[in-house]
């Protein structure tokens, strides 16, 4: 089974959705902006993407500059902003047994298929 942290208006996740229907993925979807990952799912969505809270970050959203975030701010605060603002999640995220990718672009997530 795979899951991806979908925003259907995203044009990335759009086409990272595309790849994974073509190779015939059992896929489950999660519209993150409507059912928005707690602060556990993100930490566990770290940790096997095995990046930091600012690598998911989309920093270049004003909400981010709004809400005084910063690039150099820790995990927990970045993490606790993801699960009250999960449009600062970058996105798609794709996750396929103990495996996950950032398909940013959406080719990364070949790696785990």
């Amino acid at each position: 089974m795979t899951t991806i942290w979908h925003n259907p208006l995203c044009s990335k996740s759009r086409q990272t959705l595309a790849l994974l229907e073509e190779r015939g993925e059992e896929i489950t979807i999660r519209t993150y902006l409507d059912d928005a990952p707690s602060a556990g799912d993100i930490r566990a969505a770290l940790e096997t993407l095995g990046l930091s809270a600012i690598d998911i970050t989309r920093t270049g959203e004003a909400l981010f500059k709004e809400l005084g975030l910063s690039k150099s701010d820790d995990n927990d605060t970045l993490i606790a902003a993801l699960a009250a603002h999960p449009k600062l999640i970058e996105r798609p995220i794709v996750f396929k047994g103990d495996r996950a990718a950032l398909g940013r672009p959406p080719e990364n997530v070949l790696d785990i298929l």
